[in-house]
C-alpha cells in the first residue's frame, strides 16, 4: 500500500467555491504580456467526426511547449517579495517543471524542481536549461512530490502545486477567453 501524498494545504476544492470569471480575467491580465497568445485552429477531422465545430488551442507553441506555464507564471506573479526571495519549489516530471523553471528564471526567482528518478533526460535537461536546480528523487511523482513538500517546509520555499492551487487554476482557465 502506498503512502498518502503529504500536501502543504487542504485541497482547494474542499476549501473554496469554484473559480469565478473575475478571477480568471484577473489572471489573464496578469500573464498576458509574458505568454504567447496561441491560435485556436479548427480541426476538420474532429469537427466532422463529432458533428460539431471543434477547435484546438495550440499551446504547444508556448515557449515551454505546454499550457502549464500559464499557471506557473500566474502563481509566481502573485508571490510577495519575501516569498520571491526564499524561492519556489515544485514537483513534476515535465511540463509544469519547465513552466516553473522558465518563468522563475525570467523573474529572478530561485527554483528547485523535484522530479522522479525515471524522468526522461530530455525533460530534466530542459528544466535545468531554464535555470532551475533539479532534484531527482523517488520512483514516481508521489514520492517526488513528498520530497518537494518536505523541502518547502525545511527551507521556507513556496510550493507551486501543478494543479491543486486556485492561482494556478485561474490562469489555466483563461484559455477559454483566448479563442482567436
Amino acid at each position: 500500500m502506498s503512502k498518502p501524498i503529504l500536501m502543504p494545504t487542504k485541497p482547494i476544492r474542499a476549501m473554496q467555491p469554484a473559480v469565478t470569471l473575475a478571477e480568471i480575467q484577473t489572471a489573464m491580465g496578469r500573464v498576458r504580456d509574458s505568454i504567447y497568445l496561441s491560435p485556436c485552429a479548427r480541426s476538420e477531422n474532429f469537427s466532422q467526426l463529432t458533428g460539431n465545430s471543434v477547435y484546438l488551442k495550440l499551446d504547444n507553441l508556448q515557449r515551454t511547449g505546454a499550457f502549464k506555464e500559464r499557471g506557473a507564471l500566474n502563481k509566481l506573479l502573485t508571490l510577495t517579495a519575501d516569498e520571491r526571495s526564499r524561492g519556489v519549489i515544485a514537483a513534476s516530471a515535465g511540463n509544469h517543471a519547465q513552466g516553473v523553471a522558465y518563468h522563475a528564471g525570467k523573474h529572478g526567482i530561485r527554483a528547485q524542481i523535484c522530479m522522479p528518478l525515471t524522468t526522461p533526460l530530455i525533460k530534466v535537461s530542459a528544466t535545468k536549461s531554464y535555470g532551475a536546480e533539479v532534484i531527482l528523487h523517488g520512483a514516481n511523482y508521489d514520492e517526488a512530490c513528498e520530497e518537494a513538500v518536505r523541502r518547502s517546509q525545511q527551507f521556507g520555499m513556496t510550493f507551486v502545486h501543478p494543479f491543486d492551487d486556485e492561482v494556478v487554476i485561474d490562469s489555466r482557465r483563461s484559455l477559454r477567453d483566448q479563442r482567436n
